[in-house]
Protein backbone atom coordinates (compact mmCIF):
# COMPACT_ATOMS: atom_id res chain seq x y z
CA UNK A 1 0.00 0.00 0.00
CA UNK A 2 1.70 3.54 -0.67
CA UNK A 3 2.06 5.54 1.94
CA UNK A 4 -0.23 8.64 2.62
CA UNK A 5 0.79 11.99 4.26
CA UNK A 6 -1.29 13.68 6.45
CA UNK A 7 -2.14 16.73 5.32
CA UNK A 8 -3.52 19.85 7.42
CA UNK A 9 -6.08 22.72 6.54
CA UNK A 10 -4.52 26.05 7.01
CA UNK A 11 -2.82 28.48 5.44
CA UNK A 12 -0.74 26.06 2.97
CA UNK A 13 -2.58 26.15 0.27
CA UNK A 14 -2.42 25.33 -3.59
CA UNK A 15 -0.79 28.40 -4.34
CA UNK A 16 1.51 27.63 -1.65
CA UNK A 17 3.11 24.50 -2.96
CA UNK A 18 3.05 25.69 -6.49
CA UNK A 19 5.72 29.16 -4.95
CA UNK A 20 7.35 26.81 -3.28
CA UNK A 21 8.54 25.01 -6.62
CA UNK A 22 8.76 28.30 -8.62
CA UNK A 23 10.77 30.06 -5.81
CA UNK A 24 12.95 27.01 -5.42
CA UNK A 25 13.66 26.78 -9.19
CA UNK A 26 13.93 31.18 -9.84
CA UNK A 27 16.49 30.96 -6.95
CA UNK A 28 18.50 28.23 -8.28
CA UNK A 29 18.83 30.02 -11.94
CA UNK A 30 20.25 33.06 -10.09
CA UNK A 31 24.23 32.38 -10.03
CA UNK A 32 25.09 32.68 -6.21
CA UNK A 33 28.69 30.98 -6.47
CA UNK A 34 30.95 31.50 -3.66
CA UNK A 35 34.74 30.40 -4.92
CA UNK A 36 35.71 31.77 -1.45
CA UNK A 37 38.26 35.06 -0.65
CA UNK A 38 35.78 37.41 -0.80
CA UNK A 39 34.71 36.42 -4.62
CA UNK A 40 30.65 36.38 -4.31
CA UNK A 41 27.63 37.90 -5.57
CA UNK A 42 24.28 37.38 -3.47
CA UNK A 43 22.93 40.70 -4.07
CA UNK A 44 20.18 39.41 -7.46
CA UNK A 45 18.96 36.81 -4.81
CA UNK A 46 18.83 39.14 -2.22
CA UNK A 47 16.72 41.29 -4.44
CA UNK A 48 14.62 38.43 -5.18
CA UNK A 49 14.00 37.46 -2.14
CA UNK A 50 13.47 41.18 -0.87
CA UNK A 51 10.65 41.16 -3.56
CA UNK A 52 8.79 38.03 -2.40
CA UNK A 53 8.44 39.21 1.31
CA UNK A 54 7.51 42.84 0.41
CA UNK A 55 4.63 41.22 -2.10
CA UNK A 56 3.10 39.80 1.17
CA UNK A 57 3.57 42.87 2.94
CA UNK A 58 6.48 41.99 5.23
CA UNK A 59 9.23 44.61 5.21
CA UNK A 60 12.57 43.08 4.08
CA UNK A 61 15.96 44.95 4.92
CA UNK A 62 18.63 44.38 2.57
CA UNK A 63 21.86 44.89 4.42
CA UNK A 64 25.34 44.70 2.17
CA UNK A 65 28.31 43.72 4.24
CA UNK A 66 30.76 44.53 0.49
CA UNK A 67 29.06 45.46 -2.56
CA UNK A 68 27.27 42.41 -4.13
CA UNK A 69 27.28 40.58 -0.71
CA UNK A 70 23.68 40.74 0.54
CA UNK A 71 21.65 39.72 3.06
CA UNK A 72 17.72 40.07 3.69
CA UNK A 73 16.48 40.58 7.34
CA UNK A 74 12.96 40.73 8.13
CA UNK A 75 10.98 40.41 11.51
CA UNK A 76 7.12 39.23 11.56
CA UNK A 77 5.53 40.60 14.69
CA UNK A 78 4.39 37.97 16.99
CA UNK A 79 0.57 37.89 18.49
CA UNK A 80 2.83 38.18 22.23
CA UNK A 81 5.31 40.55 22.45
CA UNK A 82 6.49 39.23 25.59
CA UNK A 83 7.44 35.43 23.37
CA UNK A 84 10.91 34.97 22.80
CA UNK A 85 11.54 35.23 18.94
CA UNK A 86 12.66 32.53 17.17
CA UNK A 87 15.68 32.36 13.99
CA UNK A 88 14.92 30.91 10.91
CA UNK A 89 18.16 31.69 8.32
CA UNK A 90 19.26 30.48 5.47
CA UNK A 91 22.27 31.11 2.90
CA UNK A 92 21.53 32.47 -0.48
CA UNK A 93 25.19 31.31 -1.89
CA UNK A 94 26.36 28.37 -3.01
CA UNK A 95 29.47 26.30 -4.18
CA UNK A 96 30.39 26.34 -7.32
CA UNK A 97 29.47 23.70 -10.40
CA UNK A 98 30.90 22.84 -13.46
CA UNK A 99 28.18 22.26 -16.09
CA UNK A 100 30.23 20.08 -18.41
CA UNK A 101 30.28 17.17 -14.91
CA UNK A 102 26.22 17.89 -14.72
CA UNK A 103 23.23 16.01 -16.44
CA UNK A 104 21.33 18.87 -16.76
CA UNK A 105 22.80 22.62 -16.46
CA UNK A 106 23.18 23.49 -13.05
CA UNK A 107 21.43 26.92 -12.91
CA UNK A 108 18.86 25.92 -15.05
CA UNK A 109 16.48 25.60 -12.36
CA UNK A 110 14.90 23.04 -14.43
CA UNK A 111 11.65 21.26 -13.42
CA UNK A 112 11.45 17.82 -14.93
CA UNK A 113 9.72 14.51 -14.00
CA UNK A 114 8.83 15.73 -10.71
CA UNK A 115 12.16 17.09 -9.71
CA UNK A 116 13.79 20.69 -9.43
CA UNK A 117 17.51 20.44 -10.76
CA UNK A 118 20.45 22.55 -10.53
CA UNK A 119 22.84 23.96 -7.52
CA UNK A 120 20.90 24.63 -4.11
CA UNK A 121 18.07 22.30 -4.74
CA UNK A 122 19.78 20.81 -1.60
CA UNK A 123 22.01 22.50 0.08
CA UNK A 124 19.44 25.11 0.37
CA UNK A 125 17.85 27.30 -1.63
CA UNK A 126 14.98 24.95 -1.32
CA UNK A 127 14.62 25.60 2.53
CA UNK A 128 14.84 29.08 1.55
CA UNK A 129 11.89 28.74 -1.02
CA UNK A 130 10.47 26.82 1.58
CA UNK A 131 10.52 29.83 4.20
CA UNK A 132 9.33 32.27 1.41
CA UNK A 133 6.23 29.81 0.49
CA UNK A 134 4.87 29.83 4.30
CA UNK A 135 5.37 33.41 5.28
CA UNK A 136 3.34 34.21 2.15
CA UNK A 137 0.81 31.86 3.24
CA UNK A 138 0.39 33.21 6.42
CA UNK A 139 -0.15 36.84 4.52
CA UNK A 140 -2.68 36.03 2.49
CA UNK A 141 -4.59 33.61 4.98
CA UNK A 142 -4.10 36.46 7.76
CA UNK A 143 -2.11 33.82 10.14
CA UNK A 144 0.04 35.03 12.68
CA UNK A 145 2.52 33.02 14.51
CA UNK A 146 2.48 33.80 19.12
CA UNK A 147 6.58 34.45 18.81
CA UNK A 148 8.12 36.83 16.52
CA UNK A 149 9.70 35.05 13.49
CA UNK A 150 13.05 36.92 12.16
CA UNK A 151 14.11 36.13 8.95
CA UNK A 152 17.90 36.14 7.73
CA UNK A 153 18.58 35.42 4.03
CA UNK A 154 22.41 35.25 4.14
CA UNK A 155 25.78 35.74 2.21
CA UNK A 156 28.76 33.86 2.25
CA UNK A 157 28.04 30.39 4.51
CA UNK A 158 30.29 28.61 1.65
CA UNK A 159 33.11 30.21 3.09
CA UNK A 160 34.14 32.05 6.44
CA UNK A 161 30.92 33.96 6.49
CA UNK A 162 32.36 37.05 7.16
CA UNK A 163 30.21 38.71 4.58
CA UNK A 164 27.35 37.19 5.82
CA UNK A 165 26.17 35.92 8.91
CA UNK A 166 29.71 36.79 10.64
CA UNK A 167 28.64 40.26 9.46
CA UNK A 168 25.20 40.20 11.33
CA UNK A 169 26.28 39.67 14.42
CA UNK A 170 28.75 42.02 14.64
CA UNK A 171 27.22 45.22 12.58
CA UNK A 172 23.50 44.32 13.29
CA UNK A 173 22.98 42.12 16.33
CA UNK A 174 20.04 45.00 17.52
CA UNK A 175 18.14 43.37 14.92
CA UNK A 176 18.18 39.67 16.71
CA UNK A 177 16.93 40.93 20.16
CA UNK A 178 14.76 38.32 21.71
CA UNK A 179 15.38 35.64 19.47
CA UNK A 180 16.76 32.52 22.25
CA UNK A 181 16.69 29.96 19.16
CA UNK A 182 16.87 29.40 16.09
CA UNK A 183 16.71 26.71 13.19
CA UNK A 184 18.72 26.38 9.78
CA UNK A 185 20.05 23.67 7.34
CA UNK A 186 20.84 20.11 7.16
CA UNK A 187 18.17 18.09 9.47
CA UNK A 188 14.43 16.73 9.08
CA UNK A 189 14.99 14.70 6.19
CA UNK A 190 13.77 11.47 5.30
CA UNK A 191 16.55 8.77 6.11
CA UNK A 192 16.18 4.99 4.69
CA UNK A 193 17.56 2.27 7.40
CA UNK A 194 16.32 -0.10 5.34
CA UNK A 195 12.91 -1.32 3.87
CA UNK A 196 10.73 -0.82 7.19
CA UNK A 197 12.80 1.63 9.03
CA UNK A 198 12.37 5.43 7.89
CA UNK A 199 14.57 8.17 10.15
CA UNK A 200 13.99 11.58 10.43
CA UNK A 201 17.72 13.17 12.05
CA UNK A 202 17.35 16.42 13.50
CA UNK A 203 20.58 18.37 13.86
CA UNK A 204 21.18 19.33 17.48
CA UNK A 205 24.84 20.10 17.60
CA UNK A 206 28.05 20.65 15.27
CA UNK A 207 31.21 19.70 14.92
CA UNK A 208 33.54 23.06 15.54
CA UNK A 209 35.79 23.71 12.08
CA UNK A 210 39.30 23.94 12.23
CA UNK A 211 41.37 24.33 8.89
CA UNK A 212 44.55 24.21 9.89
CA UNK A 213 48.18 25.70 7.68
CA UNK A 214 51.25 24.11 8.55
CA UNK A 215 54.39 25.28 7.98
CA UNK A 216 57.75 23.41 7.56
CA UNK A 217 61.35 25.37 7.14
CA UNK A 218 64.70 23.77 5.83
CA UNK A 219 67.96 24.60 4.27
CA UNK A 220 66.99 25.51 0.58
CA UNK A 221 69.76 23.84 -1.95
CA UNK A 222 70.45 22.23 -4.89
CA UNK A 223 68.77 18.84 -5.59
CA UNK A 224 71.44 16.39 -6.34
CA UNK A 225 73.17 16.93 -2.75
CA UNK A 226 71.91 15.38 0.74
CA UNK A 227 69.74 17.86 2.79
CA UNK A 228 69.19 16.59 6.11
CA UNK A 229 67.05 19.48 6.33
CA UNK A 230 64.51 19.35 3.73
CA UNK A 231 61.89 21.26 4.19
CA UNK A 232 59.51 19.14 2.12
CA UNK A 233 60.35 15.86 3.61
CA UNK A 234 60.09 17.09 7.42
CA UNK A 235 56.00 18.70 6.25
CA UNK A 236 55.42 15.29 4.27
CA UNK A 237 56.36 13.09 7.01
CA UNK A 238 54.00 15.52 9.52
CA UNK A 239 51.11 15.33 7.09
CA UNK A 240 51.37 11.45 6.84
CA UNK A 241 51.07 10.93 10.65
CA UNK A 242 48.29 13.57 10.75
CA UNK A 243 46.60 11.77 8.37
CA UNK A 244 46.92 8.18 9.63
CA UNK A 245 45.74 9.31 13.30
CA UNK A 246 43.45 7.55 14.64
CA UNK A 247 41.38 9.94 16.86
CA UNK A 248 39.92 8.51 20.27
CA UNK A 249 36.17 8.10 20.33
CA UNK A 250 34.22 11.34 22.17
CA UNK A 251 30.66 11.36 22.65
CA UNK A 252 28.81 14.08 23.32
CA UNK A 253 25.84 14.51 24.54
CA UNK A 254 23.56 14.48 21.60
CA UNK A 255 25.98 11.73 19.60
CA UNK A 256 25.12 9.56 22.58
CA UNK A 257 21.79 10.01 22.52
CA UNK A 258 21.54 9.45 19.07
CA UNK A 259 23.44 5.94 19.23
CA UNK A 260 21.06 5.15 22.57
CA UNK A 261 17.93 5.89 20.21
CA UNK A 262 19.33 4.17 16.57
CA UNK A 263 20.13 0.85 19.02
CA UNK A 264 16.52 0.71 20.69
CA UNK A 265 14.83 0.90 16.83
CA UNK A 266 17.21 -1.67 15.67
CA UNK A 267 17.11 -4.03 18.76
CA UNK A 268 20.70 -3.50 19.67
CA UNK A 269 21.58 -3.38 23.51
CA UNK A 270 22.25 0.29 24.10
CA UNK A 271 24.01 -0.37 27.22
CA UNK A 272 27.38 1.74 29.00
CA UNK A 273 29.56 -1.66 27.90
CA UNK A 274 28.27 -1.20 24.05
CA UNK A 275 28.90 2.75 24.24
CA UNK A 276 32.55 1.98 25.37
CA UNK A 277 32.96 -0.73 22.16
CA UNK A 278 31.29 2.61 19.56
CA UNK A 279 32.92 1.16 16.58
CA UNK A 280 31.67 -2.36 17.55
CA UNK A 281 28.24 -0.85 18.08
CA UNK A 282 28.08 1.16 14.71
CA UNK A 283 28.49 -2.10 12.71
CA UNK A 284 25.63 -3.56 13.91
CA UNK A 285 23.37 -0.27 13.63
CA UNK A 286 23.82 -1.01 9.91
CA UNK A 287 22.79 2.46 7.12
CA UNK A 288 21.90 3.89 10.41
CA UNK A 289 25.28 3.82 11.53
CA UNK A 290 26.19 6.97 8.71
CA UNK A 291 24.01 9.20 11.19
CA UNK A 292 26.74 9.18 13.70
CA UNK A 293 30.09 7.82 12.59
CA UNK A 294 31.55 11.06 11.46
CA UNK A 295 30.68 12.55 14.80
CA UNK A 296 32.29 9.84 17.32
CA UNK A 297 35.68 11.71 17.07
CA UNK A 298 37.49 14.58 15.92
CA UNK A 299 38.41 14.58 12.05
CA UNK A 300 41.84 15.85 10.63
CA UNK A 301 42.38 15.34 6.54
CA UNK A 302 44.84 17.10 5.09
CA UNK A 303 43.41 18.87 1.93
CA UNK A 304 46.62 20.68 -0.03
CA UNK A 305 49.79 20.53 -0.48
CA UNK A 306 52.28 23.54 -1.95
CA UNK A 307 56.25 23.65 -2.36
CA UNK A 308 58.97 23.84 -4.54
CA UNK A 309 59.50 25.65 -7.70
CA UNK A 310 61.90 23.20 -10.22
CA UNK A 311 62.47 19.87 -9.62
CA UNK A 312 66.31 20.43 -8.78
CA UNK A 313 65.59 22.85 -6.13
CA UNK A 314 64.97 21.93 -2.66
CA UNK A 315 62.60 24.63 -1.12
CA UNK A 316 63.16 26.33 2.32
CA UNK A 317 59.90 26.15 3.39
CA UNK A 318 56.48 24.21 2.21
CA UNK A 319 53.19 24.79 3.59
CA UNK A 320 50.18 22.45 3.74
CA UNK A 321 46.60 22.66 4.89
CA UNK A 322 44.64 20.77 7.11
CA UNK A 323 40.51 20.14 7.57
CA UNK A 324 39.99 19.63 11.08
CA UNK A 325 37.05 19.22 12.83
CA UNK A 326 36.09 19.15 16.59
CA UNK A 327 33.83 18.05 18.76
CA UNK A 328 32.33 19.77 22.07
CA UNK A 329 34.12 19.81 24.94
CA UNK A 330 37.41 18.02 22.81
CA UNK A 331 39.19 21.40 21.57
CA UNK A 332 41.91 21.41 24.01
CA UNK A 333 42.38 17.83 22.93
CA UNK A 334 42.71 18.89 19.34
CA UNK A 335 45.26 21.29 19.88
CA UNK A 336 47.56 19.03 22.03
CA UNK A 337 46.88 16.05 19.68
CA UNK A 338 48.52 18.55 17.01
CA UNK A 339 51.65 19.34 18.51
CA UNK A 340 52.37 16.45 18.48
CA UNK A 341 51.80 15.19 15.41
CA UNK A 342 53.27 17.89 14.00
CA UNK A 343 56.60 17.81 16.51
CA UNK A 344 58.95 20.32 16.46
CA UNK A 345 59.62 20.80 13.14
CA UNK A 346 56.42 22.04 11.60
CA UNK A 347 54.61 25.01 12.69
CA UNK A 348 50.80 24.95 12.84
CA UNK A 349 48.32 27.51 12.91
CA UNK A 350 44.43 28.00 12.33
CA UNK A 351 43.78 28.93 9.27
CA UNK A 352 39.98 29.62 9.80
CA UNK A 353 38.27 28.13 13.28
CA UNK A 354 34.73 28.28 14.82
CA UNK A 355 33.43 26.93 17.45
CA UNK A 356 31.30 23.67 18.22
CA UNK A 357 27.95 23.91 18.75
CA UNK A 358 25.63 21.53 20.70
CA UNK A 359 21.80 22.35 21.69
CA UNK A 360 19.52 20.98 24.12
CA UNK A 361 17.32 17.68 23.50
CA UNK A 362 14.55 17.79 26.34
CA UNK A 363 13.56 21.32 24.91
CA UNK A 364 9.94 22.19 24.23
CA UNK A 365 11.48 23.17 20.98
CA UNK A 366 13.11 19.97 19.65
CA UNK A 367 9.63 18.45 21.07
CA UNK A 368 7.92 20.63 18.65
CA UNK A 369 9.87 19.83 15.63
CA UNK A 370 9.59 15.87 16.24
CA UNK A 371 6.08 16.25 16.36
CA UNK A 372 5.44 18.40 13.39
CA UNK A 373 7.38 16.04 11.52
CA UNK A 374 5.56 12.52 12.93
CA UNK A 375 2.26 14.61 12.31
CA UNK A 376 2.97 13.92 8.39
CA UNK A 377 4.76 11.06 8.59
CA UNK A 378 3.46 8.49 11.66
CA UNK A 379 5.07 5.90 10.89
CA UNK A 380 8.78 7.46 10.93
CA UNK A 381 11.13 8.06 13.57
CA UNK A 382 12.77 11.00 14.61
CA UNK A 383 16.14 10.82 16.20
CA UNK A 384 18.64 13.49 16.98
CA UNK A 385 22.05 14.11 15.54
CA UNK A 386 25.45 16.06 15.18
CA UNK A 387 26.76 17.69 12.06
CA UNK A 388 29.98 16.53 10.92
CA UNK A 389 30.52 20.24 9.51
CA UNK A 390 29.33 23.46 9.98
CA UNK A 391 25.94 26.42 9.71
CA UNK A 392 25.78 29.70 10.28
CA UNK A 393 24.32 28.57 13.74
CA UNK A 394 28.15 29.27 15.05
CA UNK A 395 27.84 32.59 14.28
CA UNK A 396 24.35 32.94 15.58
CA UNK A 397 25.36 30.86 18.57
CA UNK A 398 27.11 34.48 19.61
CA UNK A 399 24.17 35.85 20.17
CA UNK A 400 23.12 33.76 23.02
CA UNK A 401 20.77 31.70 19.93
CA UNK A 402 20.52 28.15 20.09
CA UNK A 403 20.27 26.81 16.70
CA UNK A 404 18.81 23.23 15.35
CA UNK A 405 19.00 21.50 11.80
CA UNK A 406 15.51 21.95 10.49
CA UNK A 407 14.70 21.53 6.89
CA UNK A 408 12.03 19.14 6.51
CA UNK A 409 11.52 17.01 3.49
CA UNK A 410 10.41 13.51 2.69
CA UNK A 411 13.06 11.99 0.35
CA UNK A 412 12.14 8.52 -1.37
CA UNK A 413 14.31 5.24 -0.72
CA UNK A 414 17.46 5.34 -2.38
CA UNK A 415 18.05 9.73 -2.38
CA UNK A 416 21.10 10.01 -1.05
CA UNK A 417 20.80 13.56 0.88
CA UNK A 418 24.42 14.02 2.28
CA UNK A 419 25.91 13.13 -1.59
CA UNK A 420 24.19 15.81 -3.07
CA UNK A 421 25.67 18.51 -0.66
CA UNK A 422 28.14 20.08 -2.84
CA UNK A 423 27.36 16.96 -5.30
CA UNK A 424 26.95 16.36 -8.68
CA UNK A 425 23.26 16.68 -10.53
CA UNK A 426 22.27 18.17 -7.48
CA UNK A 427 18.44 17.69 -7.35
CA UNK A 428 15.16 17.75 -4.53
CA UNK A 429 11.99 16.23 -5.73
CA UNK A 430 8.78 18.44 -5.50
CA UNK A 431 6.96 16.35 -3.32
CA UNK A 432 9.76 16.96 -0.83
CA UNK A 433 8.98 20.23 -0.87
CA UNK A 434 5.24 20.06 -0.34
CA UNK A 435 6.16 18.03 2.61
CA UNK A 436 8.04 20.77 4.04
CA UNK A 437 6.12 23.87 3.66
CA UNK A 438 3.59 21.79 5.63
CA UNK A 439 5.92 20.58 8.59
CA UNK A 440 7.59 23.92 8.41
CA UNK A 441 4.15 26.01 8.66
CA UNK A 442 3.05 23.31 11.29
CA UNK A 443 6.37 23.85 13.91
CA UNK A 444 6.35 27.73 12.91
CA UNK A 445 2.71 28.58 13.41
CA UNK A 446 2.05 26.44 16.11
CA UNK A 447 3.49 23.77 17.77
CA UNK A 448 7.26 26.01 18.47
CA UNK A 449 4.44 28.31 20.50
CA UNK A 450 2.83 25.25 22.69
CA UNK A 451 -0.32 25.69 21.04
CA UNK A 452 -2.69 23.05 20.86
CA UNK A 453 -3.90 21.50 17.24
CA UNK A 454 -6.80 23.34 17.42
CA UNK A 455 -5.41 26.47 18.09
CA UNK A 456 -2.36 25.57 15.25
CA UNK A 457 -5.31 24.50 12.73
CA UNK A 458 -4.31 21.19 12.17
Amino acid sequence: MAEQSVQAPGPVDARALDEVVTFTSDLIRIDTTNRGGGEGNERPAAEYVARQLADAGIEPRIVESAPGRANVLARIAGSDPAADALLVHGHLDVVPAEPADWTVHPFSGEVRDGVVWGRGAIDMKNMDAMVLATVRAWARGGQRPRRDIVLAFTADEEDSAAYGSGYLVKEHADFFTGCTEGISESGAFTFHSGPDLRLYPVAAGERGTAWLKLTAHGKAGHGSKVNRDNAVSRLAAAIARIGEYQWPVRLTDTVRAALVELATLHGVPADQAALDDVDTLLERLGDSADLVRNTVRNSSNPTMLDAGYKVNVIPGSATAFVDGRMLPGAEEEFAATLDRLTGPDVEWEFYHREIPLQAPLDSPTYAAMRESLLHFDPQAHVVPYCMSGGTDAKQFSRLGITGYGYSPLRLPPGFDYQALFHGVDEHVPVDALHFGVRVLDRFLRGAADGTTDTEAGA
